[in-house]
C-alpha cells in the first residue's frame, strides 16, 4: 500500500482532486470504497496497485486521463475486460485507464454491422448481436474484453468460417498517445489500421470497434468427453479430421480433469452451418471412441460461447505458455499426454485448437499477424489457488512447454502468454512486420507510452 499512496503525495492531492472533478466516470485512489475491486483481474497473481483508476465513462474522459498519466510521468494502463493472464491492464503506482463502462453497442442489422465501445466484452457482443441472428468471430470466455483480443487477431470458434476477429474489423477511433482522437481503417490512417489489426495494444487506445457480422445460429455444438486412456487415439484422429473439417467447424481438443477429479479428453464443438449437414460432418468425430459423454445438441450460438468459461473461472493464480505447432504427430501426442498425466493441479490444462479456413486465405501483408499458416495452437494452462504453490505450477507449465519445442512452427498468439521476451515477440512476427509495426509505433507513440503489452518498441531515428 505504501508505494501508491507515496505515488499519489508525488503527483499532489489537488492535481488528483482537479482529476476526480473533471473526469465525468469518477476517479478511485487507495482507500477508496471500490478500488480494490476495480483493480482485480481475470489472473488472481496479479496483485498491482495503481495510484489512480480513472473509470472512464467516454472518450472525454480517456483523454483526461491519458493526459493526466503523460503530465505527471507516470506509467499507463489500460483496463477493458481485464482477461489477460500477464494482467497488462493493471500497473503498479501509476494511472490505470478504466474503460470496462464504455460497453455500449450499435448493431446495424440491414448493414449487417455492429460498432462497440471499447470496454465492451464479448457475452455482451454476443447478446446484442444474436438478437438480429447476426454475429462475428470473438472469444471462447464471454468475460473477455474485445478490445484485446481483436487487437492481438481474434481466435474464436467462428474464426474457419468468417476469419479472425480483426479481419472482419472495419474500422476503430482511437486515442493515439498525443491525444489526438483517430480513426483507423482502409481509407482513413490505414498504416495505424494495419497494426491495429495483430499488433496489440501498442499504438492507442480504441475506443470504439466497428466490426462486420454475419448470419448465425442456432448452431450444432457442445461437448465429446472421452476417457484419458482414449487420449492417443482420440487426438490423432483429431489431428486429420480437423484439419480437413469444412470451415464451418470450429473444434478444439483438450486435456483436462471433470468435477470428479477424473481426466479426460475433452472436445468443446460448434459447427456454424445447416444443422442436418453438421450431424454428418461430426458424426466421426462422435465415433472416434467411446465417449463418456456426448453432449453434442442444436443450441443458441451463445450457449456454445458459455461452455469454455466453466473451465476457466475468475480468481484462480494463472500461467500460460502457447506455441503454434508445425504437426501433432505420435511423439508429440505422447509428451502431452505423459505431461498432463502429471498434472499438478486439476484446473490445469492443455488446449490444441486448429487453425486453417479462412484465415489462412487473408494475403499475409494484409494486416499485422503472423503465422497465418500454422496447422494447431498448443496453450499450456495452469491453473491454481495456493499462492504456496506457485513454483511448482509454473514450472509444470514451462517443462511441458519447453518439452513441446520440437514441434514448434515457430510463432505464437500473443495473448495467450504469460511472459512472452522481446526476442520470442520479434521472431513470431518476423523481421519485415516487425520492423513495419515498429515504424508506425515511432508515427503514433514514439515515447512508447502504450508499453504495458506485448510491446513493439519504436523504431529509433
Amino acid at each position: 500500500m505504501a508505494q501508491p499512496q507515496a505515488a499519489r503525495r508525488e503527483i499532489g492531492a489537488q492535481a488528483i482532486d482537479e482529476l476526480r472533478s473533471a473526469a465525468r466516470g469518477g476517479v478511485l485512489c487507495p482507500g477508496d470504497e471500490g478500488y480494490d475491486a476495480a483493480r482485480s483481474v481475470f489472473n488472481s497473481m496479479i496483485d498491482r496497485r495503481p495510484a489512480a483508476i480513472v473509470r472512464c465513462a467516454g472518450v472525454a474522459d480517456v483523454r483526461r486521463a491519458l493526459d493526466f498519466g503523460v503530465t505527471h510521468d507516470l506509467p499507463v494502463s489500460i483496463r477493458c475486460g481485464g482477461h489477460g493472464v500477464p494482467g497488462f491492464a493493471v500497473c503498479e503506482g501509476g494511472v490505470m485507464i478504466d474503460l470496462s463502462s464504455m460497453a455500449g453497442i450499435r448493431v446495424d442489422p440491414q448493414g449487417r454491422t455492429a460498432r462497440a465501445e471499447g470496454g465492451a466484452n464479448w457475452g455482451q457482443f454476443d447478446d446484442e448481436t444474436q438478437a438480429f441472428g447476426l454475429a462475428t468471430t470473438g472469444g471462447l470466455v464471454r468475460s473477455t474484453g474485445i478490445a484485446g483480443l481483436t487487437l492481438a487477431g481474434g481466435h474464436g470458434f467462428l474464426m474457419r468460417k468468417f476469419g479472425l476477429a480483426c479481419d472482419n474489423l472495419l474500422s476503430a477511433d482511437v486515442v493515439t498517445a498525443d491525444g489526438r482522437f483517430l480513426k483507423a481503417s482502409a481509407s482513413e490512417n490505414p498504416d495505424l489500421f494495419w497494426a491495429l489489426r495483430g499488433g496489440g495494444g501498442n499504438f492507442g487506445i480504441v475506443t470504439s470497434f466497428e466490426y462486420r457480422l454475419h448470419p448465425v445460429g442456432p448452431i450444432l455444438g457442445g461437448l465429446l468427453v472421452y476417457p484419458f486412456q482414449e487420449a492417443h487415439g482420440v487426438l490423432k484422429f483429431y489431428d486429420g479430421y480437423s484439419t480437413q473439417a469444412p470451415d464451418e467447424l470450429g473444434v478444439i481438443a483438450v486435456l483436462g480433469t471433470l468435477p470428479d477429479g477424473t481426466k479426460a479428453v475433452i472436445l468443446p464443438a460448434c459447427y456454424a452451418g445447416a444443422l442436418d449437414e453438421g450431424e454428418r460432418v461430426l458424426r466421426p468425430l462422435r465415433s472416434c471412441a467411446a465417449p463418456l459423454a456426448d453432449q453434442i445438441q442444436p443450441m443458441p450460438y451463445t450457449a456454445v460461447q458459455s461452455i469454455i468459461e466453466q473451465s476457466n473461472p475468475r480468481g484462480f493464480r494463472n500461467y500460460w505458455k502457447t506455441l503454434y505447432l508445425r504437426e501433432l504427430s505420435d511423439e508429440a501426442i505422447g509428451i502431452l499426454t505423459e505431461g498432463y498425466s502429471r498434472v499438478p493441479a486439476p484446473h490445469s490444462h492443455v488446449v490444441v485448437y486448429t487453425l486453417g479456413g479462412a484465415p489462412a486465405r487473408v494475403p499475409d501483408d494484409e494486416t499485422a499477424v503472423a503465422s497465418r499458416d500454422a496447422r494447431h495452437a498448443l496453450i499450456v494452462i495452469g491453473m491454481w489457488q495456493d499462492p504456496a504453490e506457485d513454483e511448482k505450477q509454473i514450472r509444470w507449465v514451462r517443462e511441458l512447454f519447453e518439452a513441446m519445442q520440437p514441434f514448434s512452427a515457430g510463432g505464437f498468439y500473443p495473448n495467450y502468454d504469460a511472459d512472452p521476451s522481446a526476442e520470442r515477440l520479434a521472431a513470431a512476427f518476423g523481421s519485415e512486420k516487425y520492423e513495419r509495426l515498429r515504424a508506425i509505433k515511432r508515427k503514433y507513440d514514439p515515447g512508447n507510452i502504450f508499453r504495458l503489452n506485448q510491446n513493439i518498441r519504436p523504431a529509433e531515428g
